[in-house]
């Protein structure tokens, strides 16, 4: 069992930064692919970033060049580092742990409760 939790959510201006943080308890997490999607009011769940246990990443185009995920294996942590934000990045932020299929896919086994961005122009 993995329990995530996400940080760092807050209201910024557009083109401000933020860092979020998936910090795990239970299992390293380390051994798992870990995800970041996001919600906004009224669209499906988007993906956003993912890394594999082998440290290979990937991101959604709308988010390519100005968020970077990265992970700490020794605070069993996973980052999300948001530069230049837009108000359209404005969402519930969350994290994932363990995907059944493929990365950009939101069938994972464990999820945080969310962390809320905001992004005012």
């Amino acid at each position: 069992q993995v329990q995530l939790v996400e940080s760092g959510g807050g209201l910024v201006q557009a083109g401000d930064s933020l860092r979020l943080s998936c910090a795990a308890s239970g299992r390293t997490l380390s051994r798992y692919t870990i995800g970041w999607f996001r919600q906004a009011p009224g669209k499906p769940r988007e993906f956003v970033a993912a890394i594999s246990y082998g440290g290979v990443t990937l991101s959604a185009d709308s988010v390519k060049g100005r968020f970077t995920i990265s992970r700490d294996s020794v605070k069993n942590t996973v980052y999300l580092q948001m530069n230049s934000l837009k108000p359209e990045d404005t969402a519930v932020y969350s994290c994932a742990a363990d995907p059944r299929g493929s990365p950009k896919n939101a069938g994972y086994n464990y999820w945080g409760q969310g962390t809320q961005v905001t992004v005012s122009s």
